[in-house]
């Protein structure tokens, strides 16, 4: 009886570190998808050189230049911000640019920063997260006017 509880144990053992490899490749085979960039049917340096009408075929639109930052929703809806060429901190401390007035907010909660034409969000590592849209923020993004910006129960966006 012994010999058939050990056996027992040592095939439990073996499906459970099988199960575990399976997990951690499944979970690295996620996070690797997550980098790849859709394509978006752009020429490539080589077409257009060959064929030059591509180019305006695929150009892009003129970006829309944000001027300002908009509270949408949250204690603070309908505060405005002018932007300006220096970053916006958000947050609960006294230090940020725009001071929020949210349970869920950490004191540096996050950075709102121009570089180029663009602005851009990052999350400063706060406790709740900050999201872009639906996604959270683990990186830097571009923000686009309109885009909301939810920080606990505030929501932001650039407008022109």
């Amino acid at each position: 009886m012994d010999d058939l509880v050990v056996t027992a144990l040592r095939f439990g053992f073996l499906i459970l570190l099988w199960l575990l490899i399976i997990s951690i490749i499944s979970a690295l085979r996620r996070d690797l998808m997550i980098g790849k960039k859709d394509k978006t049917g752009a020429p490539t340096a080589r077409q257009v050189r060959k064929n030059p009408d591509l180019a305006e075929q695929h150009a892009a639109p003129p970006r829309v230049q944000a001027r300002k930052l908009i509270v949408v929703e949250g204690p603070l809806a309908g505060k405005t911000l002018d932007l300006a060429a220096s970053p916006i901190l958000l947050g609960r401390a006294q230090e940020a640019t725009l001071v929020l007035e949210d349970d869920y907010a950490s004191g540096r909660h996050a950075r709102l920063f121009p570089q180029g034409s663009r602005w851009f969000i990052e999350d400063l590592g706060s406790t709740n997260g900050t999201y872009l849209g639906e996604t959270q923020l683990t990186r830097a993004l571009p923000v686009e006017p309109g885009a909301p910006i939810r920080i606990g129960k505030t929501v932001i966006e650039l407008r022109p």
